[in-house]
């Protein structure tokens, strides 16, 4: 069965690569997706499938139900772009000014689209449901996931899937590991008071350039100095603007910064840190402070159990060598709030273009991938799916099914 859906993926490839173009082309930021959850509702809609719309807020949600009774399996893919000029010359670029999809995140829908294709053409084969959530505003906190599963896209769901392209990693390479996958992600930002006053006379004033910046200094030695050297912190400022003029000094400076942790012991430690570290510096130097902290999204913890399945399944379809283990990344993803409610997998799929020189980062105005990595993906969802739903099912006989 799964050659068959396997074959099938490739026949609708060509299809799945225009609706790729298309929302690269019409990019919408976070929070403002209008067009593009149609565009996913529409598709899922003409599949016959039970489909919800403004889940959350802009979130679709499509439902399969299979012909014998199981459990249910949710696969995720998101659909918001990012700020950014798209700078790349290709047919499909962005038509958006400002805009484009920096992250793969039209190659993750698209493929998950491709997938609601194939398995609507042949719900006979599903003992159980699929769930198929896309999701807005992946790319800022607070994030679309909190949003959809408080609005019940996870009703009924006993297990999740999520991937996410690499513009890095050659094509097909599949990376995953269990347990803290990616980190919880804050940001802060500190107001220093002072006071302005004529550069040529610094000493009739409190000098808040001088202060944030012995500030920005003293926050370096949280992690160096406070944290357990086997845990791991990030704590970077990314943002410091203060004055507009050659000779007068400002009032205020603004520090903005973010921090990124896996333990939460050691979130709360940093969190307090910055604060009494802000409060001190400036208030021994004579100025005051505002500080806010804002929680971001959790850690991303994978299930071990479902992380081995994906890890097999991935050998077993691509070959052992195009799998590997990843260490946890600092980087964040809303997907750890879906892993907080049912057990599950976000793993990575390679998607480097061939020419080393176009390899660009993940949110670079030249980011982009080869079209095939919604292949992996998509093949993936369904082997994980199938194996899944096999394995929880006590009518299937115990020798599985050969996912080659």
């Amino acid at each position: 069965m799964k050659e068959k859906l396997f074959s099938r993926l490739e026949e609708v490839y060509p299809e799945l690569v225009d609706i790729r173009r298309d929302l690269h082309m019409h990019p919408e930021l976070s929070h403002k997706e209008i067009h593009t959850p149609k565009k996913v509702a529409k598709f899922l809609t003409n599949l016959g499938l039970e489909v919800k719309t403004d889940v959350g807020g802009r979130g679709v949600v499509g439902i399969l139900r299979g012909h014998k009774p199981g459990r249910t399996v949710a696969l995720r893919a998101d659909f918001d772009a990012l700020p950014i000029q798209d700078e790349k010359d290709v047919e499909y670029k962005s038509t958006v000014p400002g805009v484009m999809h920096a992250c793969g995140h039209d190659i993750h829908t698209a493929g998950l689209l491709g997938v609601a294709k194939v398995l609507s053409e042949n719900k006979e084969a599903i003992e159980g449901n699929i769930v198929f959530i896309h999701q807005f505003a992946e790319e800022v906190i607070p994030g679309g996931a909190k949003f959809m599963i408080q609005d019940g896209c996870l009703d009924g769901v006993d297990v999740i899937y999520g991937a996410h392209v690499s513009s890095r990693d050659p094509l097909g390479v599949v990376g995953v590991n269990k347990g803290y996958s990616m980190a919880n992600g804050d940001t802060f930002d500190i107001e220093v008071s002072g006071k302005g006053v004529h550069a040529a006379t610094p000493h009739l004033g409190v000098d808040p350039l001088i202060i944030g910046s012995q500030l920005m200094l003293n926050l370096q030695q949280i992690v160096s100095r406070q944290v357990d050297p086997l845990k791991s912190a990030v704590v970077t400022v990314a943002s410091f603007n203060g004055g507009d003029s050659y000779n007068v000094i400002p009032d205020k400076v603004n520090i903005r910064g973010t921090v990124r942790t896996f333990d939460e012991e050691v979130r709360d430690w940093v969190e307090e840190s910055i604060g009494r570290i802000a409060h001190s510096t400036c208030s021994g130097l004579g100025a005051s402070v505002k500080y806010e902290y804002v929680r971001g999204y959790p850690a991303v913890v994978n299930d071990e159990k479902e992380t081995d399945r994906v890890r097999e399944i991935a050998s077993d379809l691509f070959g052992k060598e195009m799998v590997q283990e990843l260490p946890p990344q600092m980087g964040m993803e809303d997907f750890a709030y879906y892993l907080k409610e049912v057990p599950g997998t976000f793993f990575w799929v390679g998607g480097a273009l061939e020419n080393d020189a176009e390899v660009y980062p993940h949110h670079h105005p030249m980011f982009n991938v080869q079209e095939k990595a919604m292949l992996y993906i998509a093949k993936l969802f369904i082997a994980s799916a199938f194996d899944y739903l096999a394995s929880n099912n006590p009518s299937v006989a115990p020798k599985k099914e050969s996912i080659r």
